[in-house]
This record gives C-alpha cells, sequence and structure tokens, in this order.
C-alpha cells in the first residue's frame, strides 16, 4: 500500500512538473483583455480596399482578437519615400508622424536607422520556423544585429509577351516560346522580328544593367564590382557581357524602355517586355496600336532567359517588414503578426494579388493547384515557380550613388538608341557601334 501511494505522489508530482513546463513554454506578455496596439506603416496600395488592408482588417478580426493585438494602419505610401518618412520620425523633425511599430523595410533602412533600433526577429522565430522561408530571401534580411528585416513579398524580373502578335510572329517564323529560355535563343528570335515587322524593336528593358550583372555572375560566380560600387572596366568579362546586350540594343533589336516596359506592349509598341513580375497589375487585357485598333492582349508570362551557365541568377528585390524596439509585449504581438501575415496559403493569396513571389516555402507547393483570377497570372506563376526551382535569386546592389549611376547610364542609352538602329540600318557594322556604348558606359563615374 506504501509502495503504491508513492508511485501515485511520483505521478501526481510527474504530472504537475509537466504542466509547470508546458505553461512555461506558452508564457505570454500578451492579454486579450487589456490588447496592444501596433501601428503600421506599409508601400501596398493606397486604396482603402488594398490587399494588405483587407489582411489587416482580417487579423485583427481573428488571431488579433484572441490573443490581444490591434494592427493600425497610420501610413500607406510606397518604397521610394517610406525611408526617408521614417528617418524624420526617428529623428522627431517638426510635423513628422510618431515612429510606427511595424513597417514595410528594405535591407537599406536598417542601416539608415541603426539595426540596433530595430526587433531582430531570430529572437522571436526559432530556426525550425526560419527553414520554412526561402534562404535567400531571409538572408536579404540580415543585418549585423541579426535578422531585422522579416521576408514578406518579394518581386523579381519576368519576360511578359503579347500572345496574340507572338503567334503571327511564330506562325511564320517558327519561333516558339520555348526559343526564348536562353538569351542566345531570346536575341537570335529579336532579330528574326525585327526583320518580321519590318524593322520593328523585340522588347523593351526596364533594368538592362541588371541583366549584364546576371549574366556576369553566372559566368564568373564571384563578386564583381570595385571597392567604390562599380564596376572593373578592365575585367574582360564585364566587356563581354555588356556587348551581348550592346550589340542587340544598337541593331534596334532591344531598347531600354522610356518608363516600363509594360507601357510599349500594351500600345503594340513591341512584343515584350522584360520587367518587375509586380507589373503584371498595369497590364490590361487588349492591346490598343498607334492606329487605335485593338485586339486581346493573350499576355503570356516566362522566366528570365537563361545564359547557359551552371548557375542561373535571378534579382530579388521589394521591402520585408521591420519592428521598432519598444517593449516586449510590442515585439511579441508583431511576431505573432508576421507569423501570421506569412503562412503559406495566406502568403500565395497575397502574391497573388500583387504580382510578388511568396516568401514561405509551402506557398510554392499551391502554386500548380491555386485557382489564379486568368491565365495571365496564372502565366505568371508558373515562370515564378520555374525561376524558384532553377535559378538563385540575388539582392540588388546597394552602393553609394549606384542608382544615381545607372539612371545615367539609362539616360544615355534613351538618347543614342535610336541613331544607333538608324545607322546600323544604314550599313555600319553593329559592334562598332555598341562600342560606343561601352565608351559610354565607361565614362560613367
Amino acid at each position: 500500500m506504501q509502495k503504491l501511494l508513492t508511485l501515485l505522489l511520483s505521478l501526481l508530482l510527474l504530472t504537475s512538473l509537466v504542466g509547470c513546463l508546458a505553461g512555461c513554454g506558452e508564457q505570454t506578455t500578451l492579454d486579450p483583455n487589456n490588447p496592444v496596439t501596433l501601428s503600421f506603416w506599409h508601400v501596398y496600395g493606397e486604396q482603402a480596399d488594398a490587399p494588405m488592408n483587407r489582411l489587416v482588417a482580417e487579423f485583427n478580426a481573428s488571431v488579433g482578437l484572441e490573443k490581444g493585438i490591434v494592427v493600425n494602419v497610420t501610413n500607406v505610401t510606397n518604397t521610394s519615400k517610406i525611408g526617408g518618412q521614417l528617418k524624420s520620425a526617428m529623428d522627431g523633425e517638426p510635423g513628422a508622424p510618431e515612429m510606427p511599430d511595424i513597417f514595410s523595410s528594405h535591407t537599406s533602412h536598417a542601416g539608415l536607422l541603426g539595426a540596433e533600433n530595430l526587433v531582430d526577429w531570430n529572437t522571436w522565430f526559432t530556426e525550425k520556423e526560419l527553414k520554412k522561408y526561402v534562404p535567400e530571401f531571409v538572408e536579404s534580411g540580415m543585418t549585423d544585429a541579426g535578422l531585422s528585416i522579416f521576408p514578406l513579398s518579394k518581386s523579381s524580373y519576368a519576360l511578359f509577351l503579347n500572345g496574340t502578335q507572338f503567334a503571327r510572329f511564330s506562325a511564320d517564323t517558327g519561333v516558339t516560346y520555348d526559343d526564348l529560355a536562353t538569351w542566345e535563343g531570346f536575341f537570335a528570335a529579336a532579330a528574326k522580328y525585327y526583320e518580321w515587322s519590318g524593322g520593328k524593336t523585340f522588347c523593351a528593358m526596364d533594368y538592362l544593367i541588371r541583366h549584364v550583372e546576371l549574366d556576369l555572375q553566372s559566368k564568373k560566380g564571384s563578386p564583381f564590382f570595385l571597392d567604390d560600387g562599380w564596376f572593373d572596366f578592365d575585367d574582360s568579362a564585364v566587356y563581354d557581357s555588356w556587348m551581348m546586350f550592346a550589340e542587340p540594343l544598337s541593331k534596334g533589336h532591344i531598347a531600354v524602355s522610356e518608363q516600363y516596359s509594360n507601357t510599349h506592349v500594351t500600345t503594340g509598341e513591341m512584343l515584350c517586355g522584360i520587367g518587375s513580375t509586380a507589373s503584371i497589375t498595369y497590364f490590361s487585357d487588349t492591346v490598343t496600336y498607334p492606329d487605335n485598333t485593338t485586339e486581346p492582349m493573350d499576355l503570356h508570362i516566362l522566366p528570365l532567359p537563361m545564359s547557359g551557365s551552371e548557375i542561373e541568377y535571378i534579382p530579388q528585390s521589394g521591402v520585408g517588414i521591420a519592428s521598432y524596439q519598444t517593449t516586449e509585449q510590442k515585439a511579441e504581438a508583431a511576431s505573432v503578426f508576421v507569423r501570421w501575415l506569412t503562412e503559406g496559403k495566406r502568403n500565395l493569396d497575397f502574391a497573388v494579388q500583387t504580382g510578388y513571389m511568396p516568401v514561405c516555402t509551402d506557398a510554392y507547393q499551391e502554386i500548380k493547384s491555386y485557382e489564379y483570377p486568368n491565365d495571365a497570372y496564372a502565366s505568371l506563376f508558373d515562370a515564378i515557380f520555374t525561376m524558384r526551382e532553377k535559378y538563385t535569386a540575388v539582392s540588388r546592389p546597394d552602393f553609394d550613388g549606384y542608382y544615381a549611376k545607372t539612371n545615367t547610364l539609362y539616360d544615355g542609352l534613351r538618347q543614342m538608341q535610336g541613331a544607333l538602329a538608324d545607322r546600323a540600318d544604314a550599313g555600319e557594322d553593329a559592334k562598332t557601334l555598341a562600342e560606343e556604348t561601352w565608351e559610354f558606359f565607361k565614362s560613367i563615374e
């Protein structure tokens, strides 16, 4: 009997201990009866019913209500403005609003604001949880202070085509979508289109220099910038990658877009364009040609052409989400919101509405079976799935002065490209003409 009582007491003690341990693991600073409010700045559409605003309302009515968290959107802005607005708020400038608790942020903003002032998401997400996210996207948010920017949505580049016009071009020339899988095939198709169309440019490119960089990285497999954040023009590989794009540009087969490539495609000026995946939201269902005739767009989206190297790269851009370091309760609340926001199916829903790539690996498993609003979106996410499987995503350069230099480059090429194409048509050697763009490229300091 004594042994039986001892055994029962031991079991009761063990149960109590397990319960205590379980309770300790579930300790929280949140209280549904005394909810904490998080102010939120984001860059996802200024209209009241924007996808992000709808998600915030859904969170507040569900998990937020259950746990005691209210997310309050206090500023909807854009990626070019938010960095300056955050800095003004943090510095307490006259007229600036209060610093938000959570906000859309580039990794570069962590340097602007001080990464030590931001929540390290590693504190709130386990290593196992973080493995559920695309590794390159997590890595892009790392700073010396930890994971300062949590991945929320990423854009890349894709090839957008007027499918109706391409069908006619394909029927007459035999060029297929498969031929556009590599840059070699892409440029061959561009040359055929120029001849077939009577001298029309095949493709508008929004970010020409990034394709040069990606090709260079595919071939060299190593960093290629000098310490000042610009190119080593003594490196023959830089010259080779530049000329691969400069010769078709000098012939008029491709062009640096005047604003964004989608405009050139929707007006029928060019057959295709290479731009951000998020630009799908700016394409219409019809093409309106210069003579005011229209026809269905039948938009097709393909992955970026490949360089043919062992490792292929695509760019990743876009903001993540950061949290201003104040109280432990607000940090915990922010982590609950971010965890909910980036769950697989929800993350894919948001990505589809905005044209971004999902950041959660579970979301990619849903891409093939997802019910898209139309065939164009299905085409885009098929391309995104392929690029996730076959390419490595790399962040854009973020050196001081880099974007000023690229803007100077694009402005100059826009001024040059029309005259270069005319001279090529008149019989001048295209490589010699492309050398002129190389000299201009080298002149940018």
